[in-house]
């Protein structure tokens, strides 16, 4: 595919490495042929760069595999997750999903990332479903702002919840950012 021809989210291979266009701009002077601002991200170090090609240089697109499974339990080297359909089982290192960890407890299902049988990642829901297991008092007259304290999740992260969330109440976490979203 003409280099051109890219659109945000589209994935292609350059010099062994897959990378995901983030964002791209193209950009046609008077005496010169259009070039390629690509903002793309490398799928498998996730680091984030910028690529400039001329108009006319190909690259190979490609098509990732997702396929939706359900996360058994983490053996602490790594995280164990299991087809839905065929009951195969596969291990992530735990060094891979270390944003990922925060939100993942059991049967919660995700979709694994692969590209010819090499699992890139995962993708989490937009929401999680998690209890509190501990929780800081409310304090009473912090009420200046909107009053916020510490809880603590039961996959041990912390998130900023109203003073009316108490310990054992399920809330929803959004899994891009982290933050609390609402009661369950």
């Amino acid at each position: 595919m003409n280099v051109t021809e890219l659109r945000p989210g589209n994935y292609f291979t350059e010099d062994g490495n897959l990378y995901q266009v983030m964002d791209i701009l193209l950009n046609k002077t008077a005496m010169r042929k259009m070039v390629a601002k690509l903002k793309v991200k490398n799928v498998r170090t996730g680091a984030i760069t910028d690529m400039s090609a001329n108009s006319g240089y190909q690259v190979e697109t490609i098509r990732l595999e997702k396929k939706k499974m359900n996360f058994l339990y983490n053996t602490g080297d790594a995280f164990v997750f299991m087809d839905n359909e065929t009951y195969e089982q596969v291990e992530i290192p735990s060094v891979r999903l270390q944003w990922e960890s925060k939100f993942l407890k059991e049967n919660l299902e995700i979709e694994v990332v692969t590209y010819e049988d090499e699992i890139l990642g995962i993708n989490l829901p937009a929401k999680v479903a998690l209890v509190i297991t501990e929780c800081e008092p409310a304090v009473r007259g912090d009420t200046v702002n909107k009053a916020m304290k510490n809880a603590t999740l039961e996959t041990g992260h912390t998130v900023r919840v109203p003073l009316f969330i108490n310990e054992g109440d399920t809330v929803l976490v959004r899994t891009d950012t982290g933050d609390y979203d609402g009661r369950a």
